[in-house]
């Protein structure tokens, strides 16, 4: 028999889940870009500046460097006929100037893509 002063026995209850790992929270930024708030307008209008930014000026640095060869021959017309090993100069400017200028135009635009993309997860993350 149970005398009056022990009273009921106590029991802890406890959640299975409670050695499991828990989900690492959402930084704040991430959050603000998922659920659409002004906040999160203006981090990805900021993403979306930096890299059009970017795109415009590689694509006027190659634009400058391609734009002067049409200009190199209209200004010295005795450059069209030039040969080279009996090669046309246009064409070898062709192979040798635009090509890579576009070729390094790319890489360039892409490794600072990569950049600002980095910088922006880093920044957002932080948050």
């Amino acid at each position: 028999m149970s005398t009056p002063a022990e009273g009921p026995r106590r029991v802890r209850v406890t959640s299975p889940r409670t050695s499991a790992a828990r989900r690492p929270s959402t930084p704040a930024g991430t959050r603000e870009i998922d659920e659409q708030t002004r906040l999160g307008e203006v981090y990805m209008h900021s993403l979306i500046q930096s890299q059009l930014r970017l795109a415009l000026a590689v694509v006027a640095g190659a634009a400058v460097v391609l734009g002067g060869l049409p200009l190199l021959f209209a200004l010295l017309p005795a450059t069209r006929k030039l040969l080279i090993l009996g090669i046309p100069l246009p064409w070898i400017l062709l192979v040798f100037v635009v090509y890579p200028v576009v070729y390094v135009s790319a890489r360039i635009y892409v490794r600072n893509a990569e950049r600002i993309e980095a910088e922006f997860t880093e920044f957002v993350g932080r948050k």
